[in-house]
């Protein structure tokens, strides 16, 4: 049975795929305090330790505007440390699995970007995990690198959680319409990235870069609108939400610029590997119907 070696596991999509990888082998998960991913050494001990046939790094800096102010940090994390274990993937002749995203591109494409597109982040989380990329193709280790797409879940801090609160809180909430991007759900992510692996042959024709998120595209502004819809729906509640009113991406401005247009292909991972993730709004009303139900529960076991 192989192992697998998972970093990131209290993160959104490594908290996922610790049950989404157990029925590819046996999963190997340090924490914080075990690992310390500022630390290139303990990360190699780590990944010696456990002697993986499949290194899984989840793990990440992901806080995209305090990167600004934490740049080495961010690449500390996103680059330096995933060079650390595609060294080590190589010296092992393991297969490293890496995340990066859809932030390593500038959103000027008028079309969905292709993993042959030249990348050109704008700002320092996007360079720290553009680096990383490079850091681990530089190796020459057997890898798959997964750029994601907006992520949400029950964890953390993400879009889909801040929407739900706020449109409880307050009558409207102005919401940019001018980024486009793919909502990806934690667990869809996983449970596809699980899949993947059990139809990888590790041969050179499949080594690199994939884009992985939902099918279809929309808009932070569209999102968000289909978050109060949906929410609104499954809790038998029509009054008490917000309005969603479109508003430019210059109207709101933040530390860290975003891609306008961060819509991916997916169509190479289809074609390689023959897989797909749900379209964004049928993963969006799953999890949200999960969610409601788990919160009915919670009500109904404290009566």
């Amino acid at each position: 049975m192989p192992r697998i070696l998972l970093f990131g596991k209290t993160g959104q999509v490594g908290w996922e795929l610790q049950r989404s990888l157990v029925p590819l082998g046996r999963v190997i998960a340090p924490d914080r305090t075990q690992t310390d991913l500022t630390n290139a050494d303990s990360i190699r001990q780590a990944i010696r330790d456990a002697a993986p046939d499949i290194i899984v790094n989840a793990a990440g800096y992901t806080a995209v505007d305090k990167a600004e102010s934490e740049p080495d940090l961010a690449m500390q994390i996103n680059a330096v440390a995933p060079e650390v274990m595609a060294e080590e993937a190589k010296r092992l002749n393991a297969l490293l699995v890496h995340y990066s995203t859809d932030y390593v591109f500038d959103g000027t494409k008028g079309t969905p970007y292709v993993e042959a597109d030249a990348p050109n982040p704008l700002n320092a989380y996007g360079e720290s995990k553009l680096e990383g990329e490079w850091a681990i193709a530089a190796t020459g280790c057997a890898h798959l690198i997964l750029r994601a797409s907006w992520i949400y879940s029950s964890r953390g801090t993400n879009f889909v959680l801040t929407v739900l609160k706020l449109a409880r809180e307050r009558e409207e909430l102005a919401v940019v319409d001018d980024q486009i991007g793919s909502p990806s759900w934690a667990r869809a992510l996983a449970q596809t990235s699980a899949e993947l692996l059990g139809k990888v042959r590790r041969t050179k024709e499949e080594t690199g870069i994939y884009h992985l998120s939902a099918s279809g595209y929309t808009s932070r502004y569209d999102f968000a609108k289909k978050i109060v819809e949906i929410a609104r729906e499954l809790s038998g509640e029509k009054e008490g939400w917000a309005t969603v009113r479109p508003i430019k991406n210059a109207e709101y401005p933040l530390p860290a610029k975003r891609p306008l247009n961060a819509a991916t292909s997916k169509e190479k991972i289809k074609r390689v590997f023959g897989i797909e993730m749900p379209v964004w709004t049928e993963q969006l009303y799953s999890y949200l119907h999960e969610s409601a139900a788990v919160q009915s529960n919670s009500r109904r076991a404290a009566i």
